[in-house]
């Protein structure tokens, strides 16, 4: 009897693997590990208030950090690391001047991760075309 139930162990245990390590060998398979979604940037623009990749990674941080200085510190601008220039703290009026085009920028990277943002509780969410 012992050696039937080590039998349906291992079958579990097989099965456990492979469903548990789909995402990583299909991934491999499809050749598409390092895929990102393509990004429609704004039109005529050369910079954005830090580098492309610090944005990529960290602009949930930085706006998280702008509101934090804006609605508790009163503080309302900031001096970019990346070129030093000074920008007003305002997903309003600093990133959706630019990123006029929610759809084809903000949504094609959120969508991708599985992210829904609280951003559009509050402010107003951009209809134009970039």
């Amino acid at each position: 009897m012992a050696s039937r139930d080590t039998g349906r162990i291992v079958v579990g245990l097989v099965i456990f693997l492979v469903l548990a390590s789909f995402p990583v060998w299909f991934s491999a398979t499809q050749g598409r590990s390092d895929y990102r979604p393509e990004l429609e940037y704004p039109a005529g623009e050369t910079k954005c208030v830090e580098s492309k990749e610090y944005m990529r990674t960290w602009h949930m941080d930085l706006l998280n950090q702008w509101r934090d200085s804006v609605v508790r510190k009163g503080v309302r601008t900031y001096t970019s690391d990346a070129h030093h220039t000074d920008y007003d703290m305002s997903l309003q009026n600093t990133c959706m001047k630019c990123h006029t085009n929610k759809a084809n920028f903000c949504d094609r990277c959120h969508d991708y991760v599985g992210v829904s943002p609280k951003c559009w509780e509050c402010h107003v969410e951009p209809r134009g075309a970039e």
